[in-house]
């Protein structure tokens, strides 16, 4: 059974046991957690949607880490202006592993 999720903006497809990195949530590391907004809920080739969420659906899951992504380099330059700027940008992430899929 696969689930797709949408949390801090995006969206995931998910299976029972999977680790995956998501936007930074505000959760204790070992906490268990609870994402309701499941979009779609499939197992074999049956596949129920939702309009747009399915309803009484959830994904339960466990906070490993908290952390921050490598970091991303912004070099601007215009040429022949004399203007270089440079900026770097590090995402905060939450880990979390997929305990089971209610649906």
């Amino acid at each position: 059974m696969y689930a797709v999720i949408k949390t801090g903006g995006k969206q995931y497809k998910v299976v029972a046991g999977e680790k995956l990195k998501i936007e930074q949530i505000p959760a204790d590391i070992g906490s268990e957690i609870t994402i309701d907004q499941v979009l779609a809920l499939g197992a074999g080739d049956t596949i129920k949607f939702g309009a747009p969420l399915v309803s009484g659906a959830t994904v339960q899951a466990t906070v490993l880490s908290q952390g921050r992504h490598d970091k991303v380099r912004i070099f601007k330059m215009r040429r022949r202006k004399h203007y270089q700027k440079r900026q770097g940008h590090r995402q905060n992430y939450t880990e979390i592993q997929i305990v089971s899929i209610n649906g």
